[in-house]
């Protein structure tokens, strides 16, 4: 059954009922087709009985007695046979993404959730298991955009070796007992320790491919996969091994199809809001922590990036078409689940040998950065105009290695715990790529960004809407479960939200209140003390700043605790009161203080200029001083601040710092000066803004409608029209709004 939604409120279901049974691994096997724009294949679920119907599982029953014993000594690990084999070469051009570097982690780093799972929760639940009366136990998948072909259960059982995971004699022909032991097949084979990673993704190969033992019925809803088998009532004698055959859809909205900046097909995973449930069935929430293998066939030509553990080669099945295998061995959320499919071309960089032996690099359409596990998305907005731009995305994208996937938050509305963190740490990992720099160069630096956050906070809580700024949406009932695991992410859908740093920008600043509240190298300290206790879990905000407090017992005694954290920071909109009352201490730094200067002389001049008039009088030559990106940011959102500012004033700014050839950040703050005072000679730099940094030009659109001005109005729909098809589907609803 389908969980009502409220369309004006934009939530997003989680369908899936993890409480009841809970996915283990996933086994892809997948065509990409560029020419229908359809990918294609196979996914095999390996499942666990859930936390919700633990007790009153199986494990009572003489057949399954294995499941209860965790202390069985297994053989020696077989060789682990992966279907990688020779490589071919693969011809392609320029490419602009980054392959993270070989894994080095830990394989006992597995995320464990300690039976807790995470969403906003449901009054309906998806089967109920206390009172089954007759009624058939129904699986329910996250699925939308899929055209679901066929379900089967697996027969593991059929699999040669497979004895080792059971203490059975032998297999007998009554059904009961052939359906309880696969079922113990697959507990026992999820439930190898890490270190037998290999022997575990050779046997969840063999058993992927095992013949079927029976067509399951199912039924697919707006948001759903729903599976049953007849007269199986509850979870624990449910299939625990499902294959299930399907299609993407082109307007699937899991994946973009579209064409890189040479014109060529690609297709990536580009982080939506709906995560990966048009890409293959799944259990969206967090708590639904699994590994997962894939093979990937596409034409030679194409090469296929994934969110592997492993640098995949190439195996030509037949002629024209190539094949790529990828695996993880550490469980995460499917969300993390990453594809790129398109003509990359891996590029050597040198200035990063050091930290990163290669860097696959491709282009996309929009000006995001995302982060999966061992590849991140770059955008090529991002790369010119010098490295600071580009340094810093890469330092946030890192930093969720640490927040985001070794630690994951426990419910999806507290994004903060993500994205706060990550933009906290970007700056420490910024300074220590920045060698060469003093320590109080370095804290200037992280001032000078601050005052930018700052502005850019105080604007978004301007201009959105208030329960958009909260941090913890659901308050107390944050991480509250609902008896099946469905559950609701409150405005996951709303299109403009996918737009807003107001979680990364309140989660920053409270990050730094707490630094500064309790000594840089305390903090520090404790934050590395939560990443190794954390690391693997799913955790609330209480988690932390619990730790934190413990740590620094002096802070209770000043009055900071955890409640009016949650009561001045997580749970109220707006400009957080500590951080009003703390003023705006950046203002000291020398950074600022020298683009006030800066400021203070571009007004003068401009004034001068208008007084004037048209008369050409020589005007004493004033030196502007070269100014560091960030700083050109800022001075540019202070000359914003500007009601008027003549042509001759903006010609000499583009020409002064040379604002053309600067960084996407810069940039878009010169195209704002530009249509706010309608600067024509300015127009062709708006309009390759808007054509090449999408997302990061979406705005834009706005202030160019908003002026009223017909040529700008011109500009905005013929930009648009140009670039629509290549938007994402958020992206294009917003711009839409704007214009029509």
């Amino acid at each position: 059954m389908e969980t009502q939604l409220d369309p004006m409120k934009d939530d997003l279901p989680l369908m899936a009922n993890t409480n009841y049974m809970l996915v283990k691994h996933y086994v892809l096997d997948l065509d990409v087709d560029f020419k229908s724009k359809v990918i294609e294949g196979i996914i095999v679920l390996f499942f666990e009985t859930g936390s919700q119907y633990r007790k009153t599982s199986c494990l009572d029953k003489e057949s399954c007695q294995s499941q209860v014993d965790e202390t069985c000594k297994m053989r020696t690990s077989e060789p682990c046979h992966i279907p990688v084999t020779n490589v071919r070469a693969c011809s392609s051009k320029t490419a602009v993404c980054g392959k993270g570097e070989e894994d080095t982690s830990d394989k006992n780093g597995n995320h464990s959730n300690k039976e807790q799972a995470s969403g906003i929760s449901s009054s309906q639940d998806c089967c109920d298991i206390e009172n089954h009366g007759n009624k058939d136990f129904l699986l329910v998948l996250d699925c939308c955009d899929l055209s679901v072909l066929k379900v089967e259960e697996i027969d593991v059982a059929a699999v040669s070796g497979i004895e080792k995971f059971t203490r059975s004699a032998k297999i007998t022909d009554v059904s009961k007992e052939l359906e309880n032991l696969r079922n113990q097949i697959v507990h026992e084979l999820v439930a190898l320790p890490a270190d037998r990673w290999k022997e575990q993704l050779y046997y969840f190969t063999r058993c992927s491919q095992a013949p079927g033992c029976g067509e399951l019925l199912f039924t697919t809803g707006t948001w759903s996969l729903e599976i049953r088998k007849s007269r199986i009532q509850t979870p624990a004698d449910f299939p625990h091994a499902i294959r299930i055959w399907y299609k993407t859809k082109p307007e699937g909205r899991s994946v973009t199809w579209t064409t890189d900046q040479s014109g060529r097909p690609c297709v990536y995973t580009m982080g939506s809001p709906i995560n990966n449930r048009a890409l293959f069935p799944c259990q969206e929430p967090p708590v639904a922590l699994s590994t997962w293998q894939a093979s990937v066939r596409a034409a030679a030509g194409f090469v296929v990036l994934m969110s592997g553990e492993n640098s995949a080669e190439p195996v030509q099945l037949q002629e024209g078409i190539l094949s790529w295998y990828y695996y993880v061995t550490m469980p995460m959320p499917a969300s993390t689940f990453t594809i790129a499919v398109g003509c990359w071309q891996e590029v050597k960089q040198q200035s990063f040998t050091a930290a990163n032996q290669t860097n696959v690099e491709f282009p996309l359409p929009s000006s995001q950065a995302d982060f999966s596990p061992h590849i991140i998305f770059l955008s090529q907005s991002v790369l010119p105009g010098g490295s600071h731009l580009c340094g810093t995305r890469l330092c946030h994208e890192i930093a969720h290695a640490w927040f985001g996937l070794a630690i994951g938050a426990r419910d999806w509305t507290e994004e903060w715990i993500s994205e706060g963190f990550a933009t906290f740490l970007e700056d420490i990992f910024w300074a220590r790529a920045q060698q060469q720099l003093s320590h109080d160069e370095v804290k200037g630096q992280q001032e000078l960004k601050a005052s930018l956050r700052w502005r850019r906070l105080r604007d978004e809580v301007q201009n959105s809407e208030e329960e958009l700024q909260v941090l913890r949406p659901k308050k107390e009932s944050t991480g509250e479960l609902s008896e099946s695991g469905a559950s609701i992410v409150k405005h996951g859908l709303k299109a403009e939200k996918i737009f807003m740093q107001v979680h990364y920008l309140k989660g920053y600043f409270l990050l730094r209140f707490l630094a500064r509240a309790v000594g840089e190298a305390s903090y520090l300290a404790s934050l590395q003390k939560f990443v190794q206790k954390f690391h693997g879990q799913l955790v609330l905000s209480q988690d932390f700043l619990c730790m934190l407090l413990e740590d620094n017992p002096e802070q209770k005694k000043s009055g900071l605790t955890v409640e009016n954290i949650f009561e001045n920071w997580l749970d109220t909109s707006g400009i957080p009161k500590p951080l009003l009352e703390e003023g705006e201490t950046w203002k000291e730094c020398r950074l600022v203080q020298q683009v006030s200067g800066e400021v203070t002389k571009w007004i003068q001049t401009n004034q001068r200029i208008r007084k004037s008039g048209k008369k050409k009088r020589k005007q004493d030559e004033v030196v502007f001083q070269k100014l560091l990106p960030d700083q050109l940011v800022l001075l540019l959102e202070s000359l914003l601040e500007e009601k008027t500012l003549c042509p001759r004033i903006l010609q000499c700014l583009e020409k002064t710092y040379q604002l053309r050839e600067q960084d996407a950040e810069v940039r878009h703050r010169w195209c704002e000066l530009v249509v706010k005072h309608k600067y024509v000679p300015g127009y062709g730099d708006v309009e390759k803004f808007l054509r090449e940094d999408q997302a990061m030009g979406v705005y834009l659109y706005g202030e160019l409608m908003v002026n009223e001005d017909v040529k700008q109005q011109e500009l905005a729909h013929k930009c648009f029209a140009a670039a629509r098809e290549h938007m994402d589907a958020s992206s294009a609803k917003v711009v839409a709004e704007m214009l029509f």
